[in-house]
């Protein structure tokens, strides 16, 4: 048997070792290496895929919602709404930009925003909403696109772990996630679903006016060479991960499907435990599975529990991971919104009982039996 790691890039460039030499040579034999054909050639296939009218590729995904957010107007003290049960670069640039985070509790089901919650926590100070398709399934965005239109606030998607998953409306209607939005965003840090070879990152829109501004806070302010009209950053992608995308971009429903019949595995091994929660799986959405991520159930101290079972995996080879141990309201960073004397008990919940298995494109059966059978061997103590 293979060792078994949470994610195996290296099995999977194998499978694509030629596409992938032949374009990065390519890239290389251009001597294009920023701003190439390769780049643009991304955003068009990206935006096609995506049934998007514009893609933005950038540096990475914390970039890509820091851009999304400067394009949108938004001034210091402007309150934006975001989960707290999500990975700090959500939030981080919400504080950076001099912006006010406020923490949302999540559906403890979806691990996504609670709309619920969410309208509790509108002000006049409210100016965005940031829902976070976590671990691979969206957020309920008609629910969350019905209370940013009555508020008149803006939505910025991240999507960081969910590309290519389908959003489907309650009229039927079926977008990919991250297009329903003002805005979209996500990453192509390498162990994402549509991974690159280093960082990465893109913007999308269907707004005319908006995908103009984006451009131009990506590409330092200017409209036009050498004339700035804003203050903006420097965010691109390279050339060569634009062409490392191109071909991985192809395979990225295979990919998908591969981490769907991976989930359904563990799903009919530990469906009938009763220490564990399987993922929920949305009516609303598909699922991507960035993460696998299991929920222990009642089980005293839950946090001593998960750490033991962690544990016991690791001797035995088996990677596990918690995502995410301390929640944005409890984070020293955020002290000077006062946020760590929130009282947020789903979120704080949820961080003592989650834990992760791997799950990647190049799962065999043999790895999925021994993981399976080592887990439930744990929970049968």
């Amino acid at each position: 048997m293979r060792p078994i790691q949470m994610v195996d890039l290296r099995q999977q460039y194998s499978k694509i070792e030629k596409e992938i030499n032949n374009a990065v040579l390519n890239v290389l034999d251009s001597s294009h290496y920023i701003n190439g054909k390769e780049v643009q050639d991304f955003a068009t296939n990206l935006a096609k895929y995506l049934d998007v009218k514009y893609v933005i590729p950038c540096a990475n995904g914390t970039d890509a919602l820091q851009i999304a957010l400067m394009a949108l107007g938004l001034e210091p003290g402007d309150e934006v709404i975001t989960p707290s049960f999500t990975f700090i670069a959500t939030t981080e640039v919400i504080a950076l930009l001099r912006l006010k985070p406020v923490f949302v509790e999540v559906d403890p089901k979806t691990f996504c925003i609670n709309p619920d919650e969410l309208l509790k926590l509108i002000t006049p100070k409210t100016k965005a909403i940031v829902p976070v398709h976590l671990y691979g399934q969206t957020a309920p965005m008609d629910e969350i696109m019905a209370i940013a239109k009555k508020h008149n606030l803006f939505v910025i998607e991240d999507n960081a772990q969910a590309i290519g998953a389908d959003y489907i409306s309650a009229d039927g209607k079926k977008r990919k996630a991250g297009t329903i939005g003002n805005v979209g965003t996500t990453s192509f840090f390498p162990s994402k679903n549509l991974g690159a070879y280093g960082d990465g990152g893109a913007i999308f829109t269907n707004d005319d006016l908006l995908f103009e501004k984006i451009r131009m806070v990506a590409n330092h302010g200017q409209s036009k060479r050498y004339y700035h009209d804003i203050v903006g950053c420097n965010s691109r992608l390279d050339t060569l991960q634009a062409a490392i995308l191109n071909i991985k971009l192809q395979h990225l429903d295979e990919y998908i499907l591969a981490r769907q019949t991976v989930a359904n595995f563990y799903d009919r091994a530990f469906e009938n435990n009763s220490k564990i929660s399987i993922p929920f799986r949305s009516s609303s959405s598909t699922h991507v599975f960035h993460q696998y991520t299991l929920l222990l159930n009642e089980v005293e101290n839950p946090e001593k529990y998960r750490n033991e079972l962690i544990d016991f995996l690791a001797q035995n080879g088996i990677p596990a991971m918690i995502y995410y141990p301390v929640p944005g309201h409890k984070q020293k960073m955020f002290e000077q919104f006062n946020s760590s004397f929130k009282e947020m008990p789903t979120t704080d919940w949820l961080t003592q009982r989650v834990f992760s298995l791997p799950i990647h494109t190049e799962m065999d059966t043999d790895q999925l039996n021994f993981i399976t059978s080592k887990v439930l061997a744990f929970l049968i103590k």
